[in-house]
Parts: C-alpha cells; structure tokens; sequence
C-alpha cells in the first residue's frame, strides 16, 4: 500500500517526517505523532490546509514503525476510516513526491478554512495529538 503526507515542508528523499515538531495545523501545538494518508484526496486536504509558507506539497511515505488509525478521522467523525488516514509516534521517511495533483476549487478549499476556524472559535482542535 502506498502512503502519502500533505505539508508546505520543502523535502527530500530519504528525509524524515518525525513527531516532536510544531504541527501544521491549529494551534500550532507540538505534535505528538505524524499523519499519513493511503489516499491522495486525505493528502492533498493537508497539503492545502498546513500552515506556513511556501506551496503544498503531497511526499509518498513510508512508516518505519507501527502505525494506527487517526482518530481525529476515525471514530470521531467517519467510522471504519474510510479515508484511510493514519498516525504513528515513529518517523516517517519520504521515498518520493506527487508532482502532478489536482487541488479543490477554491469554494471548496474556502468552505474547509471556514469549518476549520468554526471549530476553532468553538474551542475544538482541528487535531487532537
């Protein structure tokens, strides 16, 4: 199965996606896992979200522990992760990069910041790490 990480970071192969870092997202909090997709469509949702500068950026990834489903995903809002999404407390290392992914609409991408910052004005993290 192929695994994929949206970010703004600007990587490298061989590189490693590791936790203990600022999260791109929410409160900016220091991250206690990294997140990974085995869709593009989870993966291209994190590129366009992360905070930061620079272009988003979808790396395919692979986990060098164990991995378990997201939560925050999961049993939160889509039961039986149908979008396949993922976190570990181990690195992940990127193996390659999507150059050729198509984004949302910008209605689309603006609808997402919109429900985005509701939560946050409700006191809801975007990620509970």
């Amino acid at each position: 199965m192929e695994y994929y990480h949206g970010t703004r970071a600007d990587l490298k192969v061989g590189d490693l996606i590791e936790p203990g870092y600022t999260s791109n997202y929410g409160t900016r909090r220091k991250a206690n896992h990294v997140y990974l997709s085995a869709t593009l469509e989870a993966a291209t949702w994190g590129a366009e979200l992360a905070q930061g500068e620079g272009p988003g950026r979808i790396y395919i990834v692979e986990p060098v522990g164990e991995i378990v489903d997201d939560p925050n995903l999961t049993d939160k809002r889509f039961p039986g992760n149908p979008t396949k999404s993922y976190r570990s407390k181990q690195a992940l290392r990127v193996v390659g990069e999507v150059k050729q992914w198509q984004g949302h609409s910008p209605e689309a991408l603006q609808a997402m910041k919109d429900h985005v910052e509701k939560l946050r004005l409700q006191g809801i993290e975007a990620v509970d790490d």
